[in-house]
């Protein structure tokens, strides 16, 4: 789904690692992508952060545990098969998109407290802007791939009008309200729909690599690539 791509900003936009794989296993690769490598450790590291976003103890509940590992497997090789496309597309972020993103960002949060909140989770200030550079290019990939695709005609406004709007719509809203509200909706339906297929064409196009043995080791599951692939498309769906 595309939703994934702009979720919390500590989830998506922190993990990436460095270490020496002659001294710590973690270092095996775990996924590539074209030249696009991943390691377990930098998966290990994101899958922390991610955890941060569930209400309860994923450890308790082993089902979950490991659907939410398998999620951020497949949130992962998206963005590795996103920024491949990015690399012949010939698409980059500039430096002033990057300031201004890091701006906007900024605001949200209170005096001193951006830079506090980068080390609670022990992240360098370079790392994060690496990530987000990473964000706005996989953003930037996606509209210029999809945006020209999304066509509302007044016959979709109309029809998703009598389906979902006027058994319940308030007196009280305008015409022209109600109008840019349905807009709205079925622009981010139309996106849905062909970002997915998008998606799955992309998986096609750039081949992807995942180490059943160090996936085993993070999950605990035994599973041959071919299986992990597929549970990486049913996740998707």
């Amino acid at each position: 789904m595309i939703t994934w791509l702009m979720g919390s900003f500590l989830l998506v936009y922190v993990f990436m690692g460095c270490v020496n794989s002659e001294s710590n296993p973690d270092a095996e690769q775990l996924i590539r992508v074209g030249d696009r490598v991943l390691t377990v450790s930098e998966f290990k590291q994101a899958f922390e952060i991610a955890k941060t976003a569930y209400s309860y103890n994923l450890r308790h509940e082993p089902d979950d545990y490991r659907s939410a590992q398998l999620r951020l497997l497949n949130e992962l090789t998206i963005e590795m098969v996103i920024l491949e496309r990015a690399t012949e597309l010939g698409l980059n972020i500039s430096d002033e998109e990057l300031e201004k993103a890091v701006a906007d960002i900024k605001k949200d949060f209170p005096e001193d407290t951006f830079e506090k909140t980068l080390l609670e989770f022990a992240v360098s200030y370079e790392t994060w802007q690496d990530r987000l550079r990473n964000r706005l290019l996989m953003k930037k990939v996606i509209d210029h791939e999809l945006k020209d695709q999304i066509v509302i005609t007044s016959e979709d406004i109309a029809q998703y009008y009598e389906k979902n709007v006027r058994p319940q719509a308030p007196d009280q809203l305008k015409a022209g309200d109600i109008d840019k509200m349905i807009i709205e909706q079925l622009r981010r339906d139309k996106m849905e729909q062909a970002y997915q297929t998008w998606i799955n064409k992309l998986k096609q196009q750039y081949p992807i690599e995942i180490s059943s043995v160090q996936w085993e080791r993070i999950s605990g599951l035994h599973l041959n690539e071919k299986e992990i692939l597929n549970n990486l498309n049913s996740t998707s769906e």
